[in-house]
């Protein structure tokens, strides 16, 4: 992994790029008034896996490019993680895949998932990881334990947004099972806005976040 990668972007500026190994390289820009981040997942075959069309359809097609693109997953169904989908599916043909609790909420799903599923990109492999909490159908991706893509479930600092008590238990209950229980302290997150994260960094907060109730 390249020791020059730090994860920071801004809307308008320059993507970052990092190579995860094995031939798959990673690219994150910021897109849209919200701040939001896309991870382009680009496969030394050529193939290619969008996370989250957030908005800006004319960054994301500009950043795939000709080689096109396999499919784009939604981390989940609030608007500001879908507002390019329809235009980049109809641009490229690549399948729109959701898990099944939030594709409901989301303009074109082709495909839903459910807690351990498989995404393939060019002979890799993500692992669907469904947590509850912030939205129904929030899902985390992983690659080889090593690699995390959590939507709005993981930031730096805590998880994302609920609206009630059950959810923020919710959320923590399937964060601590199924993520920081799960995964090493090495294990770096890219979340869906924002700076990037390890697991070790937050872990000793776990506490923290649950007892302060949101």
């Amino acid at each position: 992994m390249s020791s020059e990668y730090t994860g920071d972007v801004v809307t308008g500026g320059e993507p970052a790029v990092r190579d995860l190994g094995d031939g798959l390289t990673l690219t994150k820009v910021s897109v849209g008034a919200m701040d939001n981040n896309a991870y382009l997942l680009r496969a030394a075959t050529g193939e290619q896996l969008l996370i989250d069309a957030a908005n800006d359809a004319g960054t994301l097609l500009a950043l795939i490019g000709p080689a096109g693109l396999r499919a784009v997953v939604t981390t989940h169904r609030h608007a500001d993680h879908w507002q390019a989908l329809e235009e980049v599916v109809k641009a490229t043909g690549a399948e729109s895949l959701a898990h099944a609790d939030d594709a409901a909420g989301i303009p074109v799903v082709t495909r839903t998932l459910l807690d351990g599923d498989t995404v393939e990109v060019g002979g890799h492999t993500l692992d669907v990881i469904h947590v509850v909490g912030h939205t129904p159908g929030s899902i985390v991706l992983s690659y080889r334990g090593e690699h995390l893509f959590t939507g709005d479930s993981l930031f730096p600092g805590g998880h994302g947004r609920t609206t009630n008590p059950e959810n923020h238990h919710k959320i923590m209950d399937d964060l601590e099972a199924r993520v920081f229980g799960r995964f090493g302290d090495a294990t770096w997150f890219y979340p869906g806005h924002g700076k990037d994260s390890t697991l070790g960094a937050e872990r000793p907060d776990l506490q923290e976040w649950r007892a302060r109730g949101w």
